[in-house]
C-alpha cells in the first residue's frame, strides 16, 4: 500500500492548518503550524501566487483527504458513495470519512492520532461486534460496538494513551464507556457534529467539473 515518507509536518504547513497528524507535539508549541504560520514548505513558499477557483477546491479536497489520511482512489470512491446517497453529497462524504474505524478509534482518544491508530488496528487491537477487524478503513453503522481487545488492555501503551486522553470529549455520536473500553456508535455524525474546518461545497465542485 503506498503511504507517505517524508516529514509530515510539512502536510500541515502546505494546507495551512493542524491536521492532528503528529500526536501530542500538535498540541504543543513545537507544531510546525504555530512556529511558521502561513508559511508553506519549500524554498520559495512565501512566493506562491493566489489561488485560482480550481486551486481553491484542489485545496480543499487534499485537506480533507490528508486530514483522514486517505488515498486519492479510496476519496474517490467515498465521493462516488456519498453522490450515490439521499442528502447532501459533502455531508455525506464528511460521514463516510467520520464513520472510518480509525477515525473512531482516534475520536475515542484510544490513539494519539489517526496514523497510530491506523497502527493499532492493523495489529489487531481491536474488536467491532465482539469480532477481531484489523481493516482501518472499516466503515462503521449505527448500532456497532467497538471495544479493545480484552487481552490488550493490560498494556501499558494503552493505559498511557487513554489516561493522557481522559479530559478529551468524545462527539455525542459515539457512547463511549471509559470502563469497558468500549463505544457504541449511536447514530452516523451530523454536519455539526464535524469539528474539521473544511468547506466541502469546493469538494463538490471540484468532482463536479
Amino acid at each position: 500500500m503506498a503511504r507517505y515518507t517524508d516529514a509530515v509536518c510539512r502536510i500541515c504547513r502546505r494546507e495551512n492548518q493542524k491536521l492532528f497528524l503528529k500526536g501530542d507535539r500538535c498540541y504543543t508549541n513545537k507544531c510546525a503550524v504555530d512556529r511558521r504560520p502561513a508559511q508553506p514548505p519549500g524554498q520559495h513558499g512565501k512566493g506562491r501566487k493566489k489561488l485560482s477557483e480550481y486551486g481553491l477546491q484542489l485545496r480543499e479536497k487534499q485537506k480533507a483527504r490528508r486530514y483522514y489520511g486517505v488515498l486519492e482512489s479510496q476519496f474517490n470512491k467515498y465521493f462516488e458513495m456519498a453522490a450515490s446517497k439521499k442528502g447532501i453529497t459533502g455531508e455525506n462524504l464528511l460521514r463516510i470519512l467520520e464513520s472510518r474505524l480509525d477515525n473512531v478509534v482516534y475520536r475515542l482518544g484510544m490513539a494519539m492520532s489517526r496514523p497510530e491508530a491506523r497502527q493499532l488496528i492493523g495489529h489487531g487491537h481491536f474488536t467491532v461486534n465482539g469480532i477481531k477487524v484489523n481493516i482501518p478503513s472499516y466503515l462503521l453503522k449505527a448500532g456497532d460496538v467497538i471495544a479493545l481487545r480484552e487481552n490488550s488492555r493490560n498494556m501499558d501503551k494503552f493505559k498511557t494513551v487513554i489516561e493522557v486522553n481522559s479530559s478529551r470529549v468524545p462527539p455525542k455520536w459515539l457512547d463511549f464507556d471509559r470502563d469497558k473500553v468500549e463505544a457504541k456508535v449511536i447514530n452516523l455524525p451530523d454536519r455539526e457534529d464535524i469539528d474539521f474546518p473544511v468547506e466541502e461545497h469546493l469538494i463538490v465542485e471540484y468532482y463536479s467539473k
